[in-house]
């Protein structure tokens, strides 16, 4: 699995790093994880604490010859795929994971990974519990690709009788450009297919992942996506309302809300009835007689 990359440690000075921090983080972690933690038997007639670097090396895929130059500081400039192994093999926090890609840019102006996003896939357990709270709203969170992490029940009822969820990982992007139901469902169709080219133009910035789904999305979706990619659209919506047609209940006027999370490669995104007819509408989905309230439209 791919790691989710965040800020670094609350206090830390990147400007204030010196020469060969980055491998006295590494040769810190190493020896403050115990062998039983990785798998390994612990023995009797260990001399230094921690793992040996042999044992690091192995875990991570790299010489032991280079994971000593790294650890001097002789090896300044490691990759991101080894940075990333090395993460993994140490068991990482996602606060030193933060912490050492700080070290990593500091050092060498690379990050843990040119595919570093796909660490967003992961769904904290916190957010995970706010979701639950947020039951029967509507409710969903997509990472930077729009990939579906994690839904409300109330979500599910809403979204599965359309197709989104057939996709063994579902993408509301992939969904609204190349699924033929999506015209159907979205009547401002046009307009929310523009807002997610709008947000992938955004996104692109060199970054590889991007790129590959964009031609993906040029193979699969054809004329019609490169025709809208070729013509740049902006303005994608954070907020605002959005009509859906729903094969079970009919029009549905919903309000939706974005907001980022703390890593700002993940968003959560809140639907609620925009009027009296969607706010019934959906308390029948979800099977409640009350709890969803209507919110002002605008």
């Amino acid at each position: 699995m791919w790691i989710v990359l965040v800020g670094p440690p609350s206090g830390c000075d990147t400007a204030a790093m010196t020469e060969g921090e980055l491998g006295a983080f590494l040769r810190s972690r190493r020896e403050s994880v115990s062998p039983e933690r990785v798998g390994l038997p612990s023995g009797s007639r260990r001399r230094t604490p921690g793992l040996r670097r042999a044992e690091l090396a192995t875990l991570a895929g790299i010489s032991v010859e280079y994971l000593t130059r790294l650890e001097q500081g002789r090896d300044k400039r490691p990759s991101g795929k080894v940075l990333t192994a090395l993460a993994e093999a140490l068991r990482l926090s996602d606060e030193e994971i933060g912490f050492l890609n700080q070290l990593a840019v500091a050092g060498s102006g690379t990050e843990l990974s040119p595919r570093r996003h796909q660490g967003s896939r992961v769904v904290t357990r916190s957010m995970q519990a706010i979701l639950r709270q947020l039951e029967p709203a509507p409710c969903f969170v997509v990472n930077h690709m729009a990939d579906l992490l994690a839904w409300t029940d109330g979500y599910d009822r809403l979204v599965r009788p359309l197709g989104v969820f057939e996709a063994d990982e579902p993408n509301l992007i992939w969904f609204t450009l190349t699924d033929s139901r999506a015209r159907t469902a979205y009547p401002d169709w046009e307009r929310v297919a523009d807002e997610h080219v709008a947000d992938l133009h955004e996104l692109r910035r060199g970054d590889p992942e991007v790129d590959a789904f964009v031609e993906r999305l040029s193979h699969t979706a054809g004329e019609e996506f490169t025709r809208r990619w070729g013509r740049r659209p902006v303005g994608a919506r954070r907020t605002g309302n959005r009509t859906l047609e729903h094969p079970e209940v009919g029009t549905l006027t919903l309000s939706f809300e974005t907001m980022r999370l703390a890593d700002d490669l993940q968003r959560l995104i809140v639907l609620l009835p925009g009027d009296m007819a969607t706010e019934t509408k959906l308390n029948r989905l979800s099977g409640y007689e009350a709890g969803l309230r209507v919110v002002s439209a605008g």
